[in-house]
C-alpha cells in the first residue's frame, strides 16, 4: 500500500499560520457584526420604528468581509511561508549536517551564530555529538589497525618458525614446540584481552556490591609470586571502599595496575602500594610503585591501546600484550569512574582509580 505524500513541515506551519490569521479575522468580523446589529442607531440604516432586521446589514457587509477574508488568506499564506522558512532555516542547516554524517563525513559542524534559543542549543548538540562520534569512530579505526597489527605479529612468527622447521629438517623438534607455544600463548593473551576490552566498552555486566579492599588482596595474592621472583615488595593498605560493579572487570583492573608496577619496576629493591579506602564520596584503590623517572609528557599516553613508554617495554614472563593500562581505562570508564595517572616522585607510577561509593 502506497503512502500519500506528507505535507512538509514548512507547509504545515504555514497552513497553521494562515489558519489562525483566517479565524482571527472571522471572529473579528463576527464581533463588529454583532456591533452593528445590536448598538448602530435606527437612523444609520434608513429605517424608522421598530428595530431593523439583520437582513438589512447583509448587503453592505458581505463583499467586505469576504474581501477581508481573502486578502487575511493570502497575506497569511504568504507571510506564513516567508516566516516558516526562516523559522526553519537553522533546522535545514542541522538536517544537512546530519546528512552530510550520514555519508560519513563526521567533521562537518553546524557552527551555529545567534540568540541562545532551542535551535542553537539542538545544534550544539548536535555538534558536541559529532565531535564525540568522530574521536570515537577514529580511535576505533587506529586500534583496529594496531590490533590487526599485532595480531598479524605471532601469526607470522608462527608462520616463519614452520617455514624453516620443514626446510631444515635437523631443527630440534623440542625448540620449535617451545617458540610456537610462546607465540600462540601470546596471540591468546592479547585476543582475550581485545575481547575484555569489547566487553568493557560495551558495559555488558551486572553491577554488584564490591569491596575494593578484598580485590586488593585477591590481586596482590595472586601476583605475590611474581613479585617475589623479581625482587619486588609487595604491600596492601588501607580500609574497606565499597562500590557497585562487576567483580570479575574490577579484579582485573586491579590486577593489571599491580602487575603493571611490578613489571615497569626497578631492576631489585622497588616496591609496590597498593590503598584502598573512601575519599571525597567516593572509593579509591591506590597503586604506587617504584621505577625509572617517567617523563610528564608520556603519561597520558600510557591508556592508549599499544602504547608503551619507553624504559617500559620489558621481555620475558608477563611481558604484556600493550592493552594493560587501555583495559584498566576502559573498564573504570564503564563503571562510570575515573582513572588518574601522574608521575611518582623519585620514579615509577602512582595510579587512582575512583569509583561511585555503594549507598
Amino acid at each position: 500500500m502506497r503512502r500519500r505524500p506528507a505535507l512538509s513541515a514548512r507547509m504545515k506551519l504555514t497552513l497553521s499560520y494562515a489558519g489562525f490569521l483566517l479565524l482571527a479575522g472571522v471572529i473579528l468580523l463576527a464581533v463588529v457584526w454583532v456591533f452593528l446589529t445590536q448598538s448602530v442607531p435606527e437612523r444609520v440604516l434608513g429605517a424608522p420604528g421598530p428595530p431593523p432586521h439583520v437582513l438589512r446589514l447583509l448587503p453592505a457587509v458581505v463583499p467586505a468581509a469576504v474581501t477581508s477574508l481573502a486578502f487575511l488568506l493570502f497575506f497569511g499564506l504568504l507571510g506564513g511561508w516567508v516566516l516558516a522558512g526562516r523559522m526553519l532555516a537553522p533546522l535545514t542547516r542541522i538536517t544537512d549536517a546530519a546528512r552530510k554524517a550520514a555519508n560519513g563525513s563526521l567533521s562537518h559542524r553546524v557552527r551555529m551564530d545567534g540568540p541562545e534559543d532551542e535551535f542553537r542549543e539542538l545544534a550544539d548538540v548536535f555538534d558536541t555529538m559529532l565531535e564525540r562520534l568522530e574521536s570515537q569512530v577514529s580511535e576505533q579505526q587506529r586500534f583496529a589497525a594496531n590490533a590487526s597489527h599485532e595480531l598479524r605479529t605471532p601469526l607470522a612468527i608462527s608462520q616463519t618458525l614452520l617455514d624453516v622447521a620443514r626446510k631444515d629438517p635437523t631443527w630440534d623438534r623440542e625448540e620449535l614446540i617451545d617458540r610456537l607455544h610462546t607465540v600462540n600463548t601470546r596471540a591468546i593473551d592479547l585476543t582475550e584481552a581485545l575481547l575484555l576490552l569489547s566487553r568493557s566498552d560495551r558495559r555488558s555486566f551486572t553491577r554488584e556490591p564490591v569491596d575494593l579492599s578484598l580485590i586488593a588482596e585477591q590481586a596482590a595474592e595472586t601476583l605475590l609470586p611474581l613479585a617475589e621472583r623479581r625482587g619486588i615488595t609487595l604491600e596492601v593498605t588501607g580500609e574497606a571502599a565499597r562500590t557497585a560493579g562487576s567483580a570479575e572487570l574490577i579484579l582485573r583492573t586491579v590486577t593489571n595496575l599491580v602487575q603493571n608496577g611490578i613489571v615497569h619496576n626497578l631492576p631489585e629493591g622497588g616496591s609496590v602500594t597498593v590503598h584502598t579506602g573512601p575519599e571525597g564520596g567516593a572509593s579509591v584503590v591506590r597503586v604506587e610503585n617504584t621505577g625509572h623517572p617517567l617523563p610528564p609528557e608520556l603519561v597520558p599516553t600510557l591508556t592508549e591501546p599499544f602504547q608503551r613508554g619507553t624504559k617500559r617495554t620489558r621481555t620475558g614472563e608477563h611481558a604484556g600484550v600493550g592493552l594493560g593500562l587501555a583495559i584498566v581505562h576502559s573498564i573504570v570508564g564503564a563503571h562510570d569512574g575515573t582513572l588518574e595517572l601522574r608521575p611518582r616522585a623519585g620514579g615509577g607510577l602512582v595510579a587512582v582509580v575512583r569509583l561511585p561509593a555503594a549507598p
